[in-house]
């Protein structure tokens, strides 16, 4: 479906990081995100939920853009992602272990939020040092990084290492869709995107603090409920 749509498209304004009601602290509905990229302009999508692929599995079935099957895994270290995943890949297991089954998939992996200090799950810079040969992308910008100082560290370890760029809203809402973008060429594929990265324009806006702990919380207990 990726390569069907991404041909249409001389360029593509795309939210790299989106969460659905696969999340454990989301309830936005498939069909709502739809609608609010289709509102907003945004002809393209990761998602990417905490500990499953299943939501992005279903959307990339039914949406008239490109989604990208991402997925958060939780590991000792904290947070990496996969993109262009199969399947789900289980939290709470090794750095190199979700690396190694990333790459079983022929994903990429991108470190989401490096260095947001605030965010527990956060990879630091000594641990990215760490698996630098294994890491394709470098999140950039993210509107729930409260400090531009964490995103600057994070352009510029991209930058000195050669990585790919990315940048997403991290929506947990579905008025959060599209706060962030990258516009980049039309793609085919995984190394289609990779290239595409590499001359992304990024487009950020930051979420209100208060909104941002507001929003997740009643997300959770909803869930609860």
């Amino acid at each position: 479906m990726l390569e069907a749509h991404s041909c249409i498209l001389l360029s593509v304004k795309a939210d790299l990081h989106i969460h659905t009601c696969y999340s454990c602290d989301c309830v936005s509905k498939l069909e709502a995100i739809v609608q609010r990229c289709q509102a907003a302009g945004i002809d393209c999508v990761a998602i990417a939920d905490h500990g499953t692929a299943d939501g992005a599995l279903k959307l990339q079935n039914m949406a008239p853009f490109p989604v990208i099957v991402a997925e958060e895994i939780m590991t000792q270290h904290g947070e990496i992602m996969g993109m262009f995943l199969k399947k789900s890949i289980p939290s709470k297991i090794p750095l190199v272990e979700a690396i190694s089954r990333i790459h079983e998939q022929d994903g990429l992996v991108c470190v989401p939020h490096p260095f947001d200090k605030p965010n527990r799950s956060s990879l630091s810079g000594r641990v990215m040092q760490q698996i630098i040969d294994d890491i394709d992308i470098v999140e950039v910008f993210n509107s729930r990084t409260p400090l531009p100082w964490f995103s600057s560290q994070a352009r510029d370890f991209a930058l000195k290492h050669h990585k790919a760029q990315s940048a997403g809203s991290d929506a947990h809402t579905v008025r959060e869709v599209g706060l962030t973008y990258i516009e980049i060429p039309e793609f085919i594929g995984k190394t289609g995107f990779l290239t595409a990265l590499h001359k992304g324009v990024i487009h950020g806006r930051t979420i209100d603090p208060f909104r941002l702990v507001l929003g997740s919380s009643l997300a959770r207990i909803r869930k609860l409920i």
